[in-house]
């Protein structure tokens, strides 16, 4: 079989990731295997959401970053990569420049790519394909800094939208009620007339909750149980969800909010389950360089 490396660079509000992959091709089929996933918690969206532009620290750090996983796409052989940037990036007054600055000194291109391009490239890994043909569904997508929403009827797309509501932003209090409220009334008239809708979720916070769950091959989370764990959480410091869900600091003070999203979304859509892939943007770009490549068995 023939094997060709991918890479892709995901550089959000919360996390900077790099996946490798490789996909081994032969006449009949494309295998996905992951060969590492490096994830910095750099938070790019704190200085942007607080203060609309990246600070030079942070600038370092971002540099230091990319010039790391640079190394490692040497390192790792990688035949082809790409790099894309989210909201805290195009957000930032200085994000142009500072994604300029990182090609000029590494090589690096960084695309920063709009809401829309986020929610498409997401929604290229068709993980709907592993649910029954025909099937109406929201593709939900939550990140430190926006919230992609996709409505599939039918199996085919019928509207896609992206919110500036995300989970960096909620902490640092920079989402007016206005926001909520669109996003409330785009929700409710989007799958008004639809009963027991599905939700496909992705973004590292609903992957965590997954898990906590106890949940695998393709198990949904019920409202109930969504419900139950956000109340557990919610009654503890930031410290205690460390202790005793064993998450890290970057994932424990921001994992109610992401739970809270998808709660009101499901309340609004009157969805009783979230299915979750544990597929996401990075995913999405590895797709978007590999165009037959397929999630289904994944």
């Amino acid at each position: 079989m023939k094997r060709t490396k991918y890479g892709a660079i995901d550089i959000g509000s919360n996390a900077i990731r790099l996946l490798l992959v490789n996909v081994y091709n032969n006449d009949i089929e494309s295998i996905y295997k992951k060969v590492s996933l490096v994830r910095v918690p750099l938070r790019l969206g704190k200085d942007v959401f607080t203060k609309g532009r990246i600070s030079d620290e942070k600038a370092i750090d971002f540099e230091r970053t990319i010039i790391a996983f640079e190394q490692l796409i040497k390192v790792h052989k990688v035949d082809q990569y790409r790099a894309c940037a989210t909201s805290a990036m195009r957000d930032a007054e200085n994000g142009v420049e500072i994604v300029n600055g990182v090609k000029n000194r590494t090589g690096i291109n960084i695309e920063i790519i709009s809401g829309k391009e986020e929610a498409e490239i997401i929604r290229s890994t068709h993980i709907e394909e592993r649910l029954e043909q025909g099937h109406d569904f929201l593709y939900l997508d939550v990140g430190g800094g926006s919230t992609e929403i996709s409505f599939y009827k039918n199996g085919e797309l019928q509207d896609s939208k992206s919110f500036d509501i995300g989970t960096i932003r909620l902490l640092e209090n920079k989402v007016k009620q206005k926001l909520w409220d669109d996003l409330e009334t785009w929700t409710i008239e989007t799958t008004k007339n639809q009963t027991g809708l599905e939700i496909i979720g992705s973004g590292g916070n609903i992957n965590k909750i997954y898990k906590m769950l106890g949940k695998s091959n393709w198990q949904g989370i019920s409202f109930e149980e969504l419900s139950s764990i956000l109340s557990e959480m919610e009654s503890l410091t930031v410290e205690e969800r460390m202790v005793r869900y064993k998450l890290h600091p970057d994932r424990a003070d921001v994992i109610v909010h992401a739970g809270t999203i998808f709660k009101s979304i499901m309340q609004w859509a009157q969805s009783n389950e979230i299915q979750v892939p544990k597929l996401g943007l990075s995913d999405g770009i590895i797709k978007s360089m590999h165009k037959s490549l397929s999630f289904r068995d994944y």
